[in-house]
């Protein structure tokens, strides 16, 4: 089966816009108090998605080749273009999808790309437009070449990359409550609201849970699935907060803070743990520094109230 998916999603690009027009409309009217929309956020998550697709424009130039040299020398398999074909491509790299975005939570390298997508405090459409342009320094494409060798063209992985991407926009809502009844048979096979809610959800019962890009078996099979807890409403946002809405330090201040780790810890293991250990490597020492600064402050202020009495019970008292 052949298919162009950048002119899919370039025709889709309307229906997200609607989605989001309706949605904001929609929490507007029966959430008014919530503010589950600003205008900052938006604009801040449109300008991430154009500096992004421009980087991926380029960035794909120098990848396909790459994809190409493993289909042309390394291939076990060639597949003919059918539907079986895109199945089998289909669950492989919804699968490999599984194994990029978990590391993307495990390893700092990649997280200092992936956690753009997570800094936002709002869940609504609009966040799944929130990406970084970093991805290809991070290594994402490297998680594909698999699909190469699988026997896959480097085209149709480029196509399947973006159709799992295109269909992950449908589940960054919360105008949409869990399925149940006639329908409760998705939230078992298939990424949900429901279900990525709790993946941007920074509670410590959801923090690193639910990977899914379109199938949420993986999930249950590598035990990371969670369900959303009524009675633990999702806080969304990431562990040491961002605090701005301008795409560029979105963009770049994970880098700049892993480069800084890099340069102020001592040692070659804590040097490489600054790079590619879990980002909660890195909140727990940033958490450690800011505890002492805050005990040397508390020791200096102490130290310059002891000599000021000191000062003070020597001076010659004032004669009335």
């Amino acid at each position: 089966m052949q298919f162009d998916a950048e002119l899919l999603l370039l025709a889709m690009a309307p229906v997200f816009l609607a989605c989001i027009g309706w949605e904001a409309w929609h929490l507007r009217r029966t959430r008014p108090g919530a503010q589950l929309y600003s205008w900052r956020d938006t604009l801040c998550n449109a300008a991430l998605a154009l500096m992004q697709q421009a980087a991926d424009k380029l960035a794909w130039l120098a990848i396909i080749p790459v994809y190409a040299f493993f289909y042309d020398r390394y291939r076990v398999y060639t597949w003919q273009a059918s539907w079986m074909s895109f199945v089998v491509l289909f669950v492989a790299q919804d699968l490999l999808y599984y194994g990029f975005h978990r590391s993307s939570h495990r390893v700092r390298w990649l997280w200092a790309a992936h956690v753009v997508h997570h800094s936002s405090e709002r869940m609504n459409f609009s966040t799944a437009f929130r990406q970084s342009l970093m991805y290809p320094i991070a290594g994402m494409w490297l998680f594909w070449i698999p699909l190469a060798v699988f026997g896959f063209p480097p085209k149709q992985i480029v196509a399947i990359v973006l159709i799992n991407l295109g269909f992950q926009f449908f589940v960054h809502t919360q105008a949409i409550g869990k399925f149940g009844g006639k329908l409760g048979w998705l939230e078992y096979v298939f990424n949900t609201p429901s279900i990525h809610r709790v993946h941007h959800a920074r509670n410590d019962r959801y923090i690193d849970r639910n990977y899914a890009g379109v199938l949420v078996i993986w999930d249950r099979l590598f035990g990371s699935y969670v369900e959303e807890d009524p009675h633990d409403a999702p806080v969304y946002g990431i562990v040491e907060p961002l605090h701005t809405y301008n795409p560029l330090k979105a963009t770049f201040h994970e880098w700049a803070s892993m480069a800084a780790d890099f340069v102020s810890v001592r040692g070659w293991r804590n040097k490489l743990r600054a790079l590619f250990a879990p980002p909660a490597w890195a909140a727990a020492y940033h958490a450690r520094r800011a505890a002492g600064a805050s005990a040397d402050a508390a020791a200096s202020s102490g130290d310059r109230r002891i000599e000021e009495n000191h000062t003070a019970a020597f001076q010659t008292p004032r004669r009335p």
